[in-house]
Parts: C-alpha cells; structure tokens; sequence
C-alpha cells in the first residue's frame, strides 16, 4: 500500500480512525511548541454542546498576505463543526497562544487558496480528488466542498 492510500484509510468515511487519532495528538503536540516551522500549528476548538476541547495538527496557509486554514476532509469536520457553532473563535498554538478569529471564505474565492494550501501542506494532497499540479481552474468544481477559513488575530 503507498503512502497516500495510507493516508486516505486513516480518515476513512471522513473521520480519523484510532491510528490518526494517535497521530494526531502527538503533532498536535509538537506543532504547538513552535518548532516544526512551514505554517504547523495546532488548533483548538471547543464542542459548542459537551464544552469539549478538541485540539488537532493543521497547516495554516499563507496566499495573498493572508493566514488560511482549510479542512482537508471537507464540510463534515468537527472542527469545522466547531468554528462555525462558535462564530469563528478558536486558538491557534505555534510557540505561543493566539485568539483567533475564522472567517469563512465564500467557494468563489476559495480556488486559488485551495491550490496555494496543497502546495504547503502535503498530508492533505490524498484527500482532495483535485491535483495540486491542475491550474486553478481545477479546484472551481471542488471549492463548495473545502472549508477555508481567513485567520484574524483578535485584538
């Protein structure tokens, strides 16, 4: 099995199997101490219902000047699910604490970040059905599908 079907089996029916769950507590760890560099961070959010903390490894991209995060398992993600039920507020660690806000970006503007996020953020390539090679004309049909949140520093 390469490494990419791997990949797309840990996140099967779009949610992390025991395997990555475990993966992902540890570079959720390591991402928030700020050492990893290349847009790693960890991200919290909080389950609006149980006032759960769920902390996850992401790659924040960077396109236009701009900090973007994107849900590489698309619309169905807890914490996506999250952001949304808490109006954008989440923190993000990268060797410090920041309160952020997420906004959603509408799927017209999406494309270009989409495209700019696989070319940072290699773990997500097996689970977007479009190339990071394809112009961005490509990821117009997928962008509905993606979550892409702009990250605001709150003040």
């Amino acid at each position: 099995m390469n490494r990419d079907e791997s990949l797309r089996q840990m996140y099967a029916g779009g949610r992390p199997n025991r395997r990555a769950r475990f993966l992902n507590r540890i570079s959720a760890l390591v991402f928030s101490l700020g050492i990893v560099g290349h847009g790693a961070v960890s991200l919290e959010t909080v389950n609006p219902k149980s006032r759960t903390l769920l902390t996850l490894p992401l790659v924040v991209a960077r396109y236009e000047g701009g900090e973007y995060v994107v849900s590489m398992l698309g619309q169905g993600s807890r914490w996506v699910r999250n952001v949304r039920a808490a109006n954008g507020k989440a923190v993000i660690h990268a060797g410090r604490r920041r309160q952020v806000l997420l906004e959603e970006v509408r799927a017209d503007a999406r494309p270009p970040i989409l495209k700019a996020f696989l070319a940072q953020a290699p773990g997500a390539r097996p689970h977007f059905p479009v190339d990071r090679s394809e112009p961005v004309a490509a990821f117009e049909t997928i962008a509905a599908d993606f979550p892409v949140f702009k990250v605001r520093d709150v003040r």
